[in-house]
């Protein structure tokens, strides 16, 4: 492994930490590509994984509250137009954003924990938890325990992938598109979802 993600891993876990910060604030590599990888190759052991669950994860919860006080410094306004003019830049789809910003106003701990399960809103939501001025401290706690299910399950799988004696690129990248189709039906759901439930009742009369 050369090249500058070989020179950051060599940092230890300051690098570690400094590569899922970065994943945060701007996705590339996808934080499933990258947790798998770190899965595969810097954990020796089973002590040396439960360490990068606790590095990436506070890492994650850092990048997540950086996004926090962004949208609490600029505002619910001036988030939605952010949003909306640069969002699609980085894949996220201001119709999407503005749903979940709205379910954050019913249950924020809730959708703070979940958000941390899908691609690119994970990243960009806290804005508008931020925006929103909703408590710091459940957003923080929800935040943690999200990214540290979805940090465990892919460092896991690439750990369990290193001994495993088959092709880790095929696997990883199979385990890839999977997780990205379940993504995908998931967004479809949140986008769909409601006009396909008003077309059932009326159907039903």
């Amino acid at each position: 492994m050369t090249g500058p993600l070989s020179s950051i891993l060599g940092l230890g876990l300051f690098g570690v930490f400094c590569l899922a910060l970065t994943e945060k604030i701007l996705p590339i590599p996808p934080s499933h590509v990258l947790l798998l990888f770190l899965g595969m190759t810097a954990a020796p052991d089973a002590v040396t994984l439960a360490i990068l669950m606790l590095v990436t994860t506070l890492a994650s919860s850092a990048g997540c509250l950086v996004w926090y006080a962004v949208g609490r410094r600029i505002g619910s306004d001036r988030a939605d137009r952010l949003v909306d003019r640069f969002g699609r830049y980085v894949c996220l789809r201001p119709s999407t954003y503005h749903k979940l910003g709205q379910a954050y106003r019913r249950n924020h701990i809730r959708v703070s924990l979940l958000a941390q399960f899908i691609p690119t809103v994970r990243n960009y939501l806290p804005i508008a938890a931020g925006a929103l001025r909703l408590p710091a401290l459940p957003f923080a706690a929800a935040t943690m325990i999200g990214a540290m299910l979805w940090n465990a399950g892919f460092l896991v799988t690439g750990y369990l992938m290193r001994g495993s004696g088959k092709d880790t690129l095929t696997v990883g990248f199979r385990i890839i598109v999977i997780v990205v189709a379940l993504e995908t039906a998931f967004m479809l759901a949140l986008r769909y979802g409601p006009a396909w439930r008003r077309r059932i009742r009326l159907a039903l009369g």
